[in-house]
């Protein structure tokens, strides 16, 4: 509607102020020297929501970090959508990948580079500003709820307990996120779902304490070598994950459903020269579209152990770690999953070292029906301001509280992001386009429109 491109046109540049404020923020979640600028962080969105246009907004303590919730009702009659956001980023080493502050976020090539631009400030603050457009121009058709909380990059250990003690205070019809990724703004897609995850922690412990490799080497087990073994062994030949009854519940994708994801634009030169890679790698039979949305997956995350400062030193390790997670599609369990990877390391090891096996988290697959009439409203929303009918896409990643979402609240999901798979999650340099961030809080009044209209 022309009074809400006019709105947004004339406050673009305050929106973005805005958004680099809440960006210089530095709020990991996962590290408690951050707890003051977690707080901090929750009142600045609290604070953003009410200036918006929220009715109220409230933050509300947890086990954890604080969860902040607002709502914009205008008539109880109306349809309710509830926007989910997480304000909490990923920690940003390594630090001397950055090419500026991770935290000191500059505009460059018309991009926002910093920790949180596109996963997920930039994402949830364009609902933020939708908002507002909407509420300045008379023009909201539904009622608004916003629940942004401030653990999901550590796996939102407290939000089971908070969806399940507050539902009438969350209740609605739809909930809405924007934690997802577009294949381009030339090919504008949705996500119809994503991956579970597990994740769990080896540790593996030979001799009780660092040996001199020189006198001990060749004659007591070294634990980075037995841990490197076990992690090899669980694929194949064809990339095929070993782990017994990996596989048990995975739905396999229908034909016609394989055929449609094939439809996607992909261009593997392309991919690789972005990577800077000579050569891909996966499970033998899938395409790199399949195998990063339809199949399951194990990945090494994180190994150490031993000696890893400058220069050199010849011990023999006492111990080494790996941090190791599984991605999973529809009808895999996390909890099956988990229990699965924490018995098989234990039962691989070799004599000569002893196995400790830690859960971190989990989450659940989830996938949004495409005959939902939430589906039906973002693809008629991004249909509108893209000029073309967006490509229905299965993600790689995993918003572990999606299914925990649906089974407390009784409502369905829709994925609606703005992001690229290019914007460095989780990566040093992360970055979120100016472009997409402008046109993702274009759309979204659509998706409200539609949704009441459907």
């Amino acid at each position: 509607m022309k009074a809400w491109k006019e709105y947004q046109e004339k406050n673009k540049d305050r929106f973005l102020n805005e958004l680099l404020e809440l960006l210089r923020i530095p709020s990991v979640s996962a590290r408690t020297e951050h707890k003051a600028d977690m707080q901090k962080c929750a009142e600045a969105v609290q604070q953003s929501l009410l200036k918006a246009g929220a009715d109220k907004a409230n933050i509300y303590p947890t086990n954890g970090h604080p969860v902040v919730v607002a709502e914009k009702i205008i008539d109880p009659s109306k349809p309710t959508i509830l926007v989910y956001g997480h304000y909490d980023v990923q920690p940003p080493d390594p630090m001397n990948l950055w090419h500026s502050g991770p935290f000191d976020p500059i505009i460059k090539d018309g991009k926002i580079f910093a920790r949180g631009s596109s996963d997920d400030k930039g994402q949830f603050y364009m609902h933020v500003k939708a908002m507002e457009t909407m509420v300045q121009t008379n023009s909201l058709t539904c009622n608004v709820k916003f629940i942004i909380e401030g653990e999901e990059e550590m796996g939102s250990p407290n939000l089971a307990p908070f969806i399940t003690a507050h539902k009438d205070l969350l209740k609605a019809d739809v909930i809405l996120i924007s934690d997802t990724a577009m294949i381009s703004m030339k090919d504008p897609s949705i996500d119809i779902g994503v991956r579970g995850l597990a994740y769990i922690q080896v540790e593996v412990t030979g001799p009780n304490r660092d040996l001199h490799s020189g006198v001990y080497g060749g004659a007591v087990p070294n634990p980075i070598t037995i841990l490197s073994k076990m992690i090899a062994s669980c694929h194949d030949a064809n990339n095929h994950i070993t782990i017994p009854g990996f596989y048990d519940d995975v739905v396999e994708s229908s034909k016609e459903e394989r055929k449609l994801m094939a439809e996607a634009p992909y261009n593997e030169d392309e991919y690789k020269k972005d990577l800077g890679l000579q050569a891909l790698w996966g499970e033998k039979g899938y395409t790199t579209n399949e195998r990063t949305g339809i199949r399951p997956t194990l990945e090494l995350n994180g190994i150490w152990g031993g000696y890893t400062g400058e220069g050199a030193k010849t011990v023999l390790p006492s111990k080494a770690f790996a941090k190791i997670s599984a991605r999973l599609v529809p009808n895999q369990s996390s909890e099956k999953i988990t229990k699965k990877l924490l018995e098989h390391f234990k039962s691989i090891a070799p004599e000569g070292v002893t196995v400790k096996t830690e859960d971190l988290h989990g989450g659940e697959p989830y996938m949004t029906p495409l005959d939902s009439k939430a589906y039906k409203a973002a693809q008629k929303a991004i249909e509108t301001t893209f000029g073309k009918k967006p490509i229905p896409v299965r993600g790689g990643g995993s918003i572990p509280i999606s299914s925990l979402f649906e089974r407390e609240l009784g409502i369905k999901i829709v994925f609606m992001g703005f992001g690229l798979d290019s914007d460095n999650l989780h990566s040093p340099n992360e970055k979120f386009d100016l472009e997409n961030f402008y046109k993702g809080i274009e759309t979204i009044p659509y998706f409200h429109k539609y949704f009441a209209e459907l």
